[in-house]
């Protein structure tokens, strides 16, 4: 991150960038195997002031931070106007050992911090990932007027939405940055006549992206025209009492959108070819907080009795991230260790749980115990060094209750880990796959038959490689997990789209076993 070079005493005040050096902190004391309170006695400081620093809730005077990168011997920030990328270093070839619970989900967080909109009491989410994703969305709420604070110790953030949105002063760049501000359509067209909100750059209308979402959201009155980065929303109130909407595509955030959108007016809606996916679910048991009637949860076919003065006052914990829990889980499956993944969310893992065990995978697991908001199923999962050997079958994803399309690339690493030959179906996405022929560079053999098929040939004799992080999520970390098989060292560069998606992943690969450095060149 880039400081100013006024030599001034300057606290460091802004959430963003007091969590992003408190991770940088924490990474570094991991890496010099230091102890919060032997950091402390270094700098001067005690260990609770560490510990509140590492968390990215406590003020750091410039003064405090050089003592820091000194003790730590790690520039920890840049001086000047261009932040310099971050880079991960991994020592691979070592096994992991122990235990780690699953996060919350990163999707779910996103539509409930958008859901918070339809609501004028309080609402308060507990256990909230902090990643980049979630602070975009939360500065586009707060340049709304909406007021977004966090506190506690467990990523707890309460959200006050006024009587009169200010969309005005709507924070366009950080809208820009997340696609996720599209599912503002939906709880603000029970609000405003007409409105308009950012659109990322290349993002046009009439993509298979966009229009879905367009198509969900006629029914209720919305039409919306493509200008210079914005999207310009009217909305007709010419609207029966009872709406009957088709989805084209069965996209998570399509069908939260038109969830939304059913919620905040007052008439019956039935939404059909809904995703009943585990952020969708998350989604719509928290309108059940609010008092809004959802009939049909978890199938395809949605039935929502919506009001459109909701003033009510709702704690609600998100659901545990299946996305996340397969990224730890695959941890363990590609470097042959023994580990347990706690809090699995096993309704949606199932069917991967299942092609793990088709191709050789040992593994044990819990009774089911209930989530913190008392209706999702979870399970702890332990993997054991397993020979595993290719599917018969193609591995493919489906929408719920099939193989989740996130998931889908973690078996592209899988398989090259066992013996005979996969073709892995990425259907959905286009270009995705040729991302992952970068795990060629590791020693695999890996092979793109067009935009949407690899074949994949193992057993993988992993070695380490230098290679560039992919602009694309899953395959980044897919990467990064073969890196830790690989023997020798291994370097990823420009990693910082890691953490749009997970939080300080890094550091929890660390917490197993894993040897990994993060550094800046």
């Amino acid at each position: 991150m880039a400081l100013s070079t006024d030599t001034s005493p300057v606290d460091i005040t802004a959430a963003e960038p007091m969590r992003q050096v408190g991770a940088l902190i924490r990474s570094a004391r991991q890496d010099r195997s230091l102890t919060q309170a032997q950091l402390a006695e270094r700098v001067g400081t005690s260990q609770s002031a560490i510990n509140r620093i590492e968390q990215g809730s406590q003020n750091i005077s410039i003064e405090l931070l050089a003592r820091l990168s000194v003790a730590l011997k790690s520039e920890l920030v840049t001086f000047g106007d261009r932040p310099r990328p971050s880079h991960i270093r991994v020592e691979g070839g070592h096994k992991l050992h122990g235990s780690i619970a699953v996060n919350s989900s990163k999707n779910g967080a996103v539509a409930l911090l958008c859901a918070a909109l339809i609501n004028r009491g309080t609402t308060r989410l507990h256990r909230v990932a902090r990643i980049v994703e979630v602070d975009r969305i939360i500065d586009v709420l707060r340049s709304m007027g909406v007021q977004v604070t966090w506190y506690g110790d467990d990523n707890s953030v309460e959200i006050k939405v006024p009587e009169n949105l200010n969309l005005a002063e709507i924070d366009a760049d950080a809208g820009r940055r997340t696609r996720s501000v599209l599912m503002f359509l939906g709880p603000l067209l029970g609000r405003f006549d007409n409105f308009s909100l950012p659109y990322a750059g290349g993002c046009d209308l009439g993509t298979r992206t966009v229009e879905p979402h367009l198509i969900a959201l006629r029914p209720f009155g919305l039409e919306v025209e493509a200008t210079t980065g914005w999207y310009r929303a009217t909305v007709s109130h010419d609207v029966p009492e009872r709406v009957k909407v088709v989805l084209t595509e069965r996209g998570d955030t399509v069908t939260e959108n038109a969830i939304m959108a059913a919620a905040v007016r007052d008439g019956v809606t039935v939404i059909r070819n809904a995703s009943p996916n585990y952020m969708v679910q998350d989604l719509c048991f928290y309108l059940q907080e609010l008092g809004i009637q959802v009939e049909g949860i978890g199938s395809t076919t949605l039935t929502i009795h919506g009001n459109s003065n909701v003033n009510a006052d709702v704690d609600y914990w998100p659901s545990e991230d299946p996305v996340e829990a397969m990224s730890l889980l695959t941890a363990g499956i590609v470097t042959g260790s023994e580990i347990t993944v706690t809090r699995v969310p096993i309704e949606f893992m199932e069917i991967e749980m299942a092609t793990l065990s088709e191709m050789g995978l040992r593994y044990s697991m819990t009774d089911e115990y209930d989530a913190a908001n008392g209706k999702t199923r979870l399970v702890d999962i332990t993997v054991y060094p397993s020979e595993l050997r290719a599917p018969i079958d193609k591995i493919h994803p489906m929408p719920f209750p099939g193989l989740n399309i996130d998931n889908l690339p973690f078996f592209v690493v899988i398989a090259a880990c066992a013996t005979g030959d996969t073709l892995i179906h990425d259907w959905v996405y286009e270009g995705r796959a040729i991302h992952l022929t970068d795990l060629t560079r590791l020693g695999a053999n890996v092979r793109l038959r067009d935009p949407h098929r690899l074949d994949v040939s193992g057993p993988t004799h992993w070695s380490g490689a230098e290679v560039s992080c992919p602009p694309a999520l899953r395959p980044a970390v897919v990467i990064l997990l073969a890196m830790l098989a690989a023997k020798g060292t291994s370097v990823l560069r420009n990693v910082d789209i890691i953490s749009r998606g997970y939080e300080q992943l890094q550091e929890r690969l660390i917490s197993l076993g894993a040897k990994i450095e993060t550094f800046r060149d």
